[in-house]
Formats: structure tokens, sequence, C-alpha cells
């Protein structure tokens, strides 16, 4: 099979080509006609598809008129056709930068699970390592990809991280990734990689490949080719890279995944928007947004869609960070930096207005998705975790950081002591003391009989704490 709408074939002389001679759409012994049908060969035409757009050809021709007679351009097909990701007809997937799998077509199903079998649901049973070490067949095919794979991965993941992805594999299994760990020298990142690879077949020969791997900010793009055919199509596809992760990320599968959630919310955005002039509104706003988006990404935040003057952010587990810390982190980030930008507009507007972001933090496990417009995609988690960050955030009030108790469970001891965190408590002489390393539930907080407390009815009996500083 080839990469190409169809595999590419021998050169001039079989039968198509002699069909397409007897049918006279090019006259016997055209040198010219030959080398035209060599280079739509080479550019991804088959030669079923080159007899069909010529008969058409020939049918659309002015009786009496030569078929040369005038001709301009050496070509009556126009421009090749463009490979498409739903035209890869080789091993295809793509995985993330914690090598789980995202997305696969069904030749790399075959490869990695078998025909019928299903791709597991959660994101660590996605884990391409754990995939090869299981399902992978036979056993020389298994070493091989493991290898290239683990060049790719080994300046990205630590051997006590990839051996913590793969727990519940055999242990020959796990003593066989290690020992590979460390063998391998880990491969230089680069926009395009091709490297050889060599696989049994099904009758017990030896074929051999190339592997192309093709980075993106959202992971790698993997192609499994028969070594010889024709790759310059391959090549142009790649090239066109805005194009094609759009089209990988609409084919993103579904996953049941582990992740940690932010909602920031502006505190009287209401009021805000109805002192400034609509430029300057819009203007703050891009402003907030334009400052916050370097940081979330600098702790591996994935935005996500969130209704009105809000930012919305997962956080994803990742090789050798935990994604709990980063949110946290990314949290104190957002609240100092919102500081210089409240002061900022206080100075150019002479007001006394203070700018807020309110903070929620949960986690969960929930399932990632896609929605798709002809412009965009965009990220969709399904599940209670966003409502829970948002309906906290609602809660937080000042500029506070507010989580729930599981988020902080999730937290390593050496990390927790990173983390001031706790409870402001009323005592009976009216004092406010700060109980530190503690939670209380949301109903014990505040009053819900009150009517602007109505939303938080949904969060009542959650554990939640303040996390007052975080250490870098």
């Amino acid at each position: 099979m080839g990469l190409l709408p169809r595999p590419l074939i021998s050169a001039p002389g079989g039968d198509e080509e002699s069909r397409a001679r007897q049918l006279g759409y090019f006259p016997d012994g055209t040198t010219e006609r030959i080398a035209e049908i060599q280079r739509l060969k080479r550019e991804g035409y088959t030669m079923a598809q080159i007899v069909s757009r010529l008969a058409t050809e020939a049918r659309t021709e002015p009786a009496g008129i030569s078929r040369d007679a005038g001709r301009a351009s050496p070509s009556p097909l126009g421009d090749p056709p463009k490979l498409t990701v739903e035209g890869i007809a080789h091993p295809a997937f793509m995985v993330n930068y914690n090598f789980e799998v995202i997305w696969f077509n069904r030749p790399a199903q075959s490869l990695f699970l078998g025909p019928e079998a299903q791709l597991p649901a959660t994101s660590e049973g996605r884990n391409l390592f754990r995939l090869l070490l299981i399902q992978a067949k036979p056993e020389s095919n298994q070493r091989a990809l493991l290898r290239f794979h683990l060049s790719l991965a080994k300046e990205r993941i630590s051997k006590a991280t990839l051996m913590s992805l793969c727990h519940g594999v055999p242990p020959e299994r796990l003593a066989l990734l290690e020992k590979m760990y460390a063998e391998i020298d880990p491969e230089e990142a680069r926009p395009i990689l091709d490297a050889p690879l060599h696989l049994e077949q099904a009758d017990g020969g030896v074929a051999s490949h190339r592997m192309y791997a093709a980075y993106f900010r959202e992971g790698i793009l993997l192609i499994l080719m028969p070594e010889g055919v024709e790759s310059e199509g391959l090549l142009h596809f790649l090239a066109r890279r805005d194009e094609v992760i759009r089209s990988l990320l609409r084919k993103r599968l579904p996953v049941l995944t582990d992740l940690a959630v932010l909602v920031a919310d502006l505190q009287n955005s209401v009021k805000i928007c109805s002192e400034l002039p609509p430029e300057e509104y819009f203007e703050l706003i891009n402003e907030i947004c334009s400052v916050m988006s370097p940081i979330f990404r600098k702790y591996f935040g994935t935005h996500g869609k969130h209704a009105g003057d809000g930012l919305l952010y997962y956080f994803f587990p990742q090789p050798d960070s935990n994604y709990i810390f980063n949110a946290l982190r990314c949290a104190r980030e957002i609240r100092s930096e919102m500081q210089k930008i409240s002061k900022a507009w206080q100075i150019r507007k002479n007001w006394l207005n203070e700018l807020y972001l309110n903070i929620g933090l949960t986690e969960g496990q929930e399932w990632l998705g896609t929605f798709q417009s002809a412009t965009s995609v965009e990220f969709i988690v399904l599940g209670d975790s966003i409502n829970q960050a948002s309906r906290i955030s609602d809660f937080a009030r000042f500029g506070a950081i507010w989580a729930t108790k599981s988020f902080m469970g999730k937290l390593s001891t050496e990390e927790r002591l990173k983390v001031r965190f706790g409870v402001t408590r009323s005592t009976p002489e009216g004092r406010e003391v700060f109980v530190s390393s503690s939670y209380a539930t949301v109903s014990a907080l505040v009053s819900l009989e009150n009517a602007r407390n109505d939303k938080l009815r949904d969060i009542a009996t959650l554990p939640v704490t303040e996390v007052v500083e975080v250490a870098l």
C-alpha cells in the first residue's frame, strides 16, 4: 500500500498503460506521452486515475481537432492530488508528549492492537510503550518499534516515569524496556525525522521501512512507510503544518483522563464594563488574556471554552512534573501578574477600582474530546470538574485562590510543604483566626440563605481550602 490515494506502481509498460495505448489516449510511440505518464505516476497518480482523466479529456475535445493542437501545458490533469490525513494508507498515528496515542488510522490499529481490538478508554491504557509491550507482535517487531520510540522519548521521559507509566505490565516485559532504555541513544528533535526500520512480515521475511516523525506543539505524528515508496508527496503533506495539525486535532480520539481544572473570573466585571468605554473594556480583557497566555503555556495549561470574562484551562499529567502542582504555580503567577495590571489601570484611569481574578481549582477524571467548527477546534472536557471549578471561582473573592480537598490531596508530601493553605475561622469572641492545613465545606463558610449565594448550593458540601502562598 502507498501513502498516496493508491500505491505507486511499476514504470510504463504494464497492463493499464497498454490499455491506454489501445484506447488511443496518446498516439503509439509518442515518447513525450510516455514521459508525461511517468511524471504523473511519480506525483502520485495511479494508472487507473490517469486513464480515467485522459478518457474524460478525449470525450470533451472538439471533433477534428488534434490532441496536440495549440497545447500549451504538458499535463491535462492539473495539479497532483493532495495527500490528506484520511488518505494515509500506511500505519499512521499521533502521540502527545506523554507518548499517549491520541489518533491512529486503521493500519496502525492492526499494527498495535490487531484489526478488531479497541483502543483502551483511559489515557494510561493508551500509553504507546504499554501498547507495544502488551500488544505488538511478533517479538522482533516489538523490539524494533520500542527501540525507535524510546529514542524519541528518552530526552522527555525519565526511566522512573516510564516504568511507572507501564505499571502492571509483566515483569519480563518491564525488564526488556528498562534494558533498552539504558542502551538507546536519544534522537535529536527536529521538524521531520526519518529513520530506517526493519519489520518481520507475515510470511516470515523481513521488509525494510522508514519511520517518519513530524513534531508539532500538540504532539508527534508518526508514519511507517515501506522502503522505496515515493515519499515526495508525504513531505509535501507534512510541510502543510497548520492544515495537518488541524486535521489531526479534529480526529483526536476522546479519552478518559486525569486532569486539573483552573477557572479564573474577573470580579465585578459588569461594574467595570459599565465604567469603561467599550474599546477600553475590550482592551483590558485582551491585555489580561495576552499577559496570562504565556503563563499557562509555561505550566502546560490547555485552553478550554468558558462563557463570559473568565479563563478556563486544563492541566494534564506530564512526564516529569505534577500537573496538580503546575496548576497551583500557574494560579500563583496569575495572581501576581493581575496585581500589576490592576495598578497600571489605576494609574491610567485615576480610579480606585481593584482588578481581581478569582481562581477556583479542582481535579478529576473526565472525558476529553474536541468540538469542531469550519474554522477552529476547541478542547472540551465533559464532567463535573469544570462546574466545580467555576462555582469555586464564584465563591472566591478579592483575587483569592481556592481549591478542593481532593485537589490538594494529589500533591506529594514534598510539594504540600511548599504550599501555605487553610481556612479563616471566627472565634467566639469575634476574632478571625487562620487555621493552616485545614478545610471546610462551602456551606460552613458562607450563608446559603443569602440569595446571591444560590449558585453555590451545587458545591455546598464540597470541602475547600484557600491557597495563600506557593513556593516556586
